[in-house]
């Protein structure tokens, strides 16, 4: 599948310290570990010997030991010892599939096969204006692209968001326009009146956003409020969405902020945040199907859904198959 070939965030950076972590990518067990040098590696969840969970294991010397009968794998995926014969050198074709791995924006990435795709850029990541936070990770009983589409879609402010990004009196979608970029699309002109768009709000107001798709499962928005509805002078921020394709119709989340505030406590940016998402979480999971039609004539739209109808085309232009219907 295409979705191999892309890198995915399974877990957060710091979730991976001296023992394994067992996570899930795309339907596959894996496991997380770090060798002696801090190096992060990613593997199948399963010795090769007789199929235990590696994750049950432990680091032992830098090599990943087995739970079952103690053998010991180093970092390059081979077996350099097995505690039941001391003297046996195990042969090279006794090894552990190994997975790429990065690590970027506070996140471990994985890569299952071999492709030309890099990770997904995050411009704001490099701005030293801005301060960088993440928030999550949220368990969503939905598939990833339900995820993406939900994050584009402005028209539902004013309902699920009442009172914070949206109100019911100011509900309509002014025209935006939509482009295909090299690696995704790209929405802007976008407009919405909100209540509250941000932690540091006074008064409601317009709010301008842009949006970027710019990897199968990730989004990003940037947004710029009326400066007079701001406490925080010269505010701005960026938003990225970063997900987990854990199963077709399961996804792990992550918020990565962008943010002109280096004031407030970790908690109070990310109680915003949970604040929102939880508002979104038990429509999401409502959704049926769980997976994205990315044939247009399966659902409804209106000019308004012109981002997520070009993301479901986007999707099927990539031949995704993972958390879709076609």
């Amino acid at each position: 599948m295409i979705e191999h070939q892309h890198w995915h965030p399974v877990a957060a950076a710091e979730a991976i310290g001296t023992q394994p972590v067992a996570a899930r990518l795309l339907g596959d067990d894996l496991v997380l570990w770090r060798d002696a040098t801090g190096a992060a590696h990613a593997w199948p969840d399963r010795c090769p010997h007789r199929g235990a969970k590696l994750s049950l294991g432990r680091v032992d010397g830098g090599r990943l030991e087995c739970p079952y009968h103690g053998w010991q794998f180093e970092a390059s995926g081979r077996c350099v010892h097995v505690p039941a014969v001391p003297a046996f050198t195990p042969p090279a074709t006794h090894c552990v599939r190994t997975f790429a791995v990065r690590e970027a924006y506070g996140l471990v990435w994985v890569r299952l096969a071999d492709g030309a795709h890099d990770l997904p850029a995050f411009t704001a990541e490099g701005d030293a204006r801005l301060r960088k936070l993440n928030c999550g990770p949220y368990t969503v009983e939905t598939s990833a692209p339900r995820l993406v589409e939900n994050f584009l879609d402005m028209a539902h402010f004013a309902f699920v968001h009442e009172g914070w990004l949206g109100q019911r009196g100011a509900s309509a979608i002014d025209d935006y326009r939509v482009d295909e970029t090299p690696t995704g699309l790209r929405a802007t002109q976008c407009k919405a009146w909100q209540p509250q768009s941000n932690l540091h709000s006074t008064a409601p107001a317009q709010v301008e956003y842009t949006y970027e798709v710019n990897a199968p499962y990730t989004a990003i928005l940037t947004k710029i409020p009326d400066p007079g509805s701001v406490a925080l002078p010269d505010w701005r921020e960026s938003i990225a969405l970063f997900l987990c394709p854990v199963d077709t119709e399961r996804t792990v989340a992550w918020f990565r902020l962008a943010v002109a505030d280096f004031d407030s406590p970790d908690q109070k940016l990310r109680d915003f945040q949970d604040t929102i998402f939880r508002q979104d979480q038990p429509v999401l999971e409502s959704q049926r199907p769980k997976r994205l039609p990315v044939d247009l004539r399966a659902e409804l739209h209106s000019p308004a859904d012109r981002a997520s109808s070009a993301y479901r085309r986007y999707l099927s232009r990539l031949d995704i198959t993972f958390g879709v219907t076609r």
